[in-house]
């Protein structure tokens, strides 16, 4: 069973413009994201999809660069972007990552994707973003079937539909059979993600204060705990809506 996880990601970023190449300790976010995926020993293989614009070109030359799988597809249609990079590279299994979490963890990723093993062949699509959610909003990590992909690809019409990937899944729960991953202490006011100048400054003192990246997430709360402080810096943003 092919595994693989597409992080998608552009420079055309409406709140801070070409997040995904800018730098954190000295490696773009985006090679912080792959690089980190690169270490969870469930995938098959990493996935970098971004778009056809021009803009973009930057994009495909850091991933040719340092030898990463690319697909360049639709600017919107985020969800044919992933079909069309899934067929490519033959994934049985598809795991959803966005370039701008740069503290994705390989060791959640496994855990969910192990999650989604464990109940095959009834389940469609595994996750720690479905509600209640109890992972920092930074982590997140979706995992489906490709025919899964495929239907919401062939039947998902609306623009949040097409433009967020996997809304199509969970909003039919009749159709698709859906399991949720939690920890059992809920840390989901944490935002770790990469919106803003303000998530950014955060995520660039957590890796300043590591000075690599080969750390767990449990020890940026550790962290965290520590420097209360930091986690004011981001706690005002809100996350855009679908």
């Amino acid at each position: 069973m092919r595994i693989i996880a597409i992080a998608q990601g552009r420079s055309g970023s409406q709140r801070l413009p070409r997040k995904i190449l800018m730098p954190i300790e000295g490696e773009p976010m985006m090679a912080r994201v792959i690089e980190r995926l690169r270490r969870a020993k469930k995938l098959t293989d990493v996935v970098v999809a971004t778009t056809i614009d021009p803009d973009d070109n930057a994009v495909e030359e850091l991933a040719t660069q340092r030898g990463w799988n690319l697909y360049r597809g639709s600017h919107l249609d985020v969800l044919d972007r992933y079909y069309q990079a899934a067929k490519k590279f033959a994934a049985d299994v598809v795991v959803r990552i966005t370039c701008d979490c740069p503290l994705i963890d390989p060791g959640v990723v496994d855990r969910v994707v192990e999650e989604f093993e464990k109940r095959q062949p009834e389940i469609d699509y595994v996750s720690n973003v479905l509600d209640p959610r109890t992972f920092p909003r930074g982590l997140d990590t979706e995992v489906f079937s490709f025919a899964a992909l495929e239907r919401s690809w062939r039947e998902g019409q609306t623009t949040a539909q097409r433009e967020h990937v996997t809304p199509y899944l969970y909003q039919h729960p009749e159709m698709f059979r859906l399991h949720g991953v939690r920890h059992e202490t809920d840390y989901s006011a944490h935002r770790w993600t990469v919106d803003t100048p303000d998530d950014m400054e955060l995520v660039r003192r957590i890796y300043g204060h590591f000075g690599q990246d080969h750390f767990h997430w449990t020890e940026v709360l550790t962290l965290l705990e520590k420097h209360p402080d930091w986690i004011a810096i981001n706690r005002a943003i809100e996350q855009k809506a679908l």
